[in-house]
């Protein structure tokens, strides 16, 4: 399996990578891209194509965040059947609502596995089609509270989306001179399950998630010269974000 060709850059159609894509902001950067132009290979736990999508330029593979290797046949598949990735879209990801005292190493070891190391492969094993894109694109999604620690049970998630952004910016260090950019996209309270899992907030008072997704379709669109490192987004009036 072959990389496509330097210089394919934004040539043709582009392909993208999600994951996360069956529900919340994933799903919802999933169906933005496409009716946005992109072609789409979507990972899934239990892959399920949308029914928004067209399986001439949507195919789902079955991914994982929590088992390592499984990223490889993703990856692989994608080149098959595409024969390019322009961008990943990391957007798998899990709270375990305790504090920094309260949480054990089993739980802690799990939100680093899926929010930090599952990305970090998912993006080495796109290397080389990013780089041969001449303008691959990385999102890692992370969180105001990769920036912020607001209260004591959020600690524990902190560290990882803490960690998460320093991903996001080691990925911009390493792929800069291959034309990779790479952006930490930082949401608050986003309407979706995870976050009515932790707050009462009626969903119109918290970031509509097709929102969110203009925005990385945006992120994903600006040219290399116009490199957005860190993206902050929130609903609500905090002294910084």
């Amino acid at each position: 399996m072959t990389a496509p060709a330097a210089g394919a850059g934004r040539a043709g159609q582009r392909v993208a990578l999600v994951s996360g894509a069956s529900r919340g902001i994933g799903a919802a950067c999933a169906r933005h891209l496409f009716e946005t132009g992109w072609t789409l290979s979507l990972g899934m736990r239990e892959p399920m194509l949308p029914e928004w999508a067209d399986s001439e330029r949507v195919r789902v593979f079955p991914y994982d965040a929590a088992e390592a290797g499984s990223e490889r046949a993703w990856v692989d598949g994608t080149i098959d059947a595409f024969n390019r990735i322009d961008a990943v879209i990391a957007s798998a990801g899990i709270m375990i609502a305790k504090s920094v005292i309260d949480i054990d190493d089993t739980d802690l070891d799990l939100m680093f596995e899926i929010n930090v190391k599952a990305p970090r492969r998912l993006v080495r094993a796109s290397w080389a089609s990013l780089a041969a894109s001449r303008a691959g694109r990385v999102i890692i999604l992370a969180s105001l509270s990769g920036k912020r620690v607001k209260s004591v049970t959020a600690g524990s998630y902190s560290i990882s989306k803490f960690a998460a952004v320093a991903l996001s910016h080691g990925i911009r260090q390493a792929g800069w001179d291959l034309g990779i950019r790479a952006t930490a996209v930082c949401p608050g309270f986003v309407a979706t399950d995870m976050a009515r899992a932790i707050t009462d907030r009626a969903d119109a008072l918290m970031t509509d998630p097709d929102d969110l997704a203009r925005i990385i379709g945006l992120l994903l669109d600006l040219p290399d010269h116009a490199s957005v490192a860190e993206f902050s987004i929130n609903c609500q009036l905090e002294e910084s974000y």
